[in-house]
């Protein structure tokens, strides 16, 4: 009989308990893991996404919600702590992702709760209103080992996910993965008092059930880095700029606006997460600081605050230009946010 390990996490933190399950993936051998857990406010992408294509960027900074990119495949989903996400992992020839949908479908049965598998990614229930979905998955498979991850929506602000995955219209032409979104609806609606605990529960009771054997909980809390082969390299790379916004597809970005003193056409090619060209266009009769601004952020992170430290050294530049090039990143500023 191969190995069960359960993990339980403590922590909210999605950058941690991302990085948790990726470590615990890598050094696996021939165990049949389940790790529960849950994020506090959170947009995780799916590991081909553009976060800008995908997110509204600038509600997410200005609201303190943060961006986790994950290393499996799939679509863009918001996390709180009405959502209980789960990862099930086991080595190959064994690996069959459905066999963990079974799980989740028997421990939702033994809550009362009649949902099913729709498509590839996920399960729903059927109500008056049409079919509702309740969660949302992903897989990763390697040579010798798969897993299986997803969420369970409990009690989750829906309002919220409305906020954050509606990404300000851009002339963003993006490669990569574009998130379908679906009529999602919460456990709770189907059993009012459902929590984190009894869904943890049923998972745990309907994973031993399924092997037949029991084993005790590996608690993984946020107090104590864990025990485990590479964690604070994997922690440090995953809450990292680089992964989460960097790591976005190629893409290019059409901008263009008229201001009282000319009219302007910017045209940026993002790579790695950085402008790698720009080019500007504009009838300016002083087109001087704005050639200079497009040949300075060549090198500079597509993000608002080194966008707006790169302006602010052409400004210096050409202080004579200030009003129209501080109108002119404010613009640009906003637009890439």
């Amino acid at each position: 009989m191969k190995p069960l390990r359960l993990l339980l996490s403590d922590s909210y933190d999605p950058w941690f308990n991302l990085a948790v399950e990726d470590c615990i993936f890598r050094e696996m051998t021939t165990q049949r893991v389940l790790f529960l857990w849950r994020n506090a406010e959170t947009v995780v992408i799916g590991q081909a996404q553009n976060p800008w294509k995908e997110c509204n960027t600038r509600r997410m900074e200005e609201d303190g919600i943060r961006l986790a990119r994950r290393s499996s495949g799939g679509g863009a989903v918001f996390h709180d702590l009405g959502n209980t996400c789960f990862t099930f992992m086991a080595g190959k020839p064994e690996y069959d992702k459905s066999v963990s949908t079974g799980i989740i479908l028997n421990a939702l049965k033994s809550l009362g709760i009649d949902a099913s598998a729709s498509g590839r990614n996920d399960l729903v229930v059927q109500t008056a209103e049409g079919e509702r979905k309740i969660s949302g998955s992903a897989y990763r498979e390697t040579a010798d080992r798969g897993f299986h991850h997803g969420t369970l929506l409990l009690n989750a602000d829906l309002s919220r996910l409305a906020n954050y995955l509606n990404p300000d219209i851009k002339k963003l032409q993006a490669k990569g993965i574009t998130s379908v979104r679906s009529r999602v609806a919460n456990l709770n609606e189907f059993v009012p008092d459902i929590n984190h605990e009894q869904i943890c529960q049923a998972v745990t009771t309907a994973f031993f059930d399924w092997y037949g054997a029991g084993v005790e909980p590996e608690i993984i809390s946020p107090d104590v880095f864990p025990d485990i082969p590479g964690f604070p390299e994997r922690f440090a790379k995953q809450s990292s700029w680089e992964w989460n916004f960097g790591k976005a597809p190629a893409f290019s970005h059409l901008l263009n606006e008229r201001f009282v003193w000319g009219g302007v056409d910017i045209h940026f090619d993002v790579e790695k997460g950085s402008i790698s060209r720009a080019q500007i266009f504009t009838d300016s009769l002083n087109p001087a600081p704005l050639l200079a601004l497009a040949d300075a952020l060549v090198g500079t992170r597509y993000h608002a605050q080194d966008v707006t430290l790169t302006c602010q050294k052409i400004t210096a530049r050409y202080p004579a230009m200030q009003a129209e090039l501080d109108e002119l990143q404010s613009w640009l500023v906003r637009s890439i946010s």
